[in-house]
């Protein structure tokens, strides 16, 4: 980051906050606190009124912001709340603008609304959130594929793949989309290894390079075809179950962990669409609902869940 962008960068970082120490601003942007100390005056002699409490930090002037965009307390909340969603649900590569987006948004609140942030951030938590990195790979990728996206420019990889327990290397993929699905993110596209469209997760990403290369968008599938026809590409299963509408409340919190895809209001239920890869996995999710849920295909699934339900009515008949 050159000196201009920093001092920009920090001007931002201390209308984020009522006081900044200057460790806080060495250490997000890796420099002494000595250059913390040229930098604050530098900023000074350009006109910003920056006040110093001894041992405490730095502070913006009451009264001076950067001109002219407002947000109100409850939108930035929301902000923050999505914060907590960008540190658990995509990488460090996302993370680090998203931050720095939010900084923007706090430097142009009054005090009062910072100190309201300030005591909401620590009482706000995601739990629960299954990680996938387990194969100890960057995953750093996530901004670098959405700049691909947009540019339409095509990518070389370093992908591992955990059926065949191997390494490729240098796979030229032509990005058609990004989706979360499965508690970890996938990355679409044709890939001229194989010759047809592939579904890569992000976190078996070893390597990724981006090349000069465009390819036309024209050429290839849109994201909303590719998706219809995911399941066939990951041996996923179609299945169709339908729901009194009675227990909606439920089935809506939890389906997503299922592989919904779709749903279909037929009046007094709703008729959900999912792609699996395990029946069994399925089926012990239906029977919760009882006689709430019907099966309309496959065949095969009903036929798992008959066989859970015996093995489960034996299971206590006998206590």
């Amino acid at each position: 980051m050159n000196r201009i962008d920093r001092l920009t960068a920090i001007l931002i970082m201390l209308q984020s906050k009522r006081v900044v120490r200057a460790e806080e601003i060495a250490g997000r942007y890796m420099i002494s606190k000595r250059t913390v100390y040229r930098d604050i005056r530098a900023l000074e002699e350009a006109g910003i009124p920056i006040g110093a409490e001894a041992g405490v930090g730095y502070y913006i002037t009451e009264g001076y912001h950067l001109p002219p965009v407002m947000f109100t307390k409850t939108e930035a909340s929301a902000m923050l709340t999505a914060e907590k969603l960008v540190e658990k649900f995509t990488d460090p590569s996302i993370e680090k603008h998203f931050k720095s987006a939010l900084d923007k948004i706090k430097s142009v609140l009054p005090s009062t609304d910072k100190d309201y942030l300030e005591s909401l951030t620590p009482n706000i938590t995601i739990l629960n959130h299954f990680s996938n990195s387990v194969y100890n790979f960057p995953n750093n990728f996530l901004s670098d594929i959405q700049q691909a996206l947009a540019t339409k420019k095509v990518l070389n990889i370093d992908y591992y793949a955990q059926y065949t327990d191997k390494l490729s290397e240098n796979r030229l993929v032509e990005p058609i989309g990004l989706c979360y699905y499965g508690f970890a993110w996938h990355m679409f596209g044709y890939c001229r290894l194989r010759n047809d469209y592939r579904d890569f997760r992000l976190d078996r990403i070893k390597e990724l390079r981006t090349t000069t290369e465009q390819f036309k968008p024209g050429k290839r599938m849109q994201m909303h075809d590719f998706l219809n026809g995911l399941y066939q590409l990951n041996n996923l299963e179609h299945v169709v179950l339908r729901f009194k509408k009675s227990v909606l409340g439920f089935v809506e919190k939890t389906r997503y962990y299922y592989g919904f895809v779709d749903e279909k209001d037929l009046g007094d239920s709703l008729e959900m669409h999912f792609m699996t890869d395990s029946m069994d996995y399925m089926a012990r999710w239906i029977i919760t609902y009882g006689n709430k849920a019907e099966i309309v295909s496959p065949r095969k699934l009903s036929e798992t869940v008959k066989s859970l339900t015996i093995e489960l009515h034996s299971h206590y008949i006998e206590k």
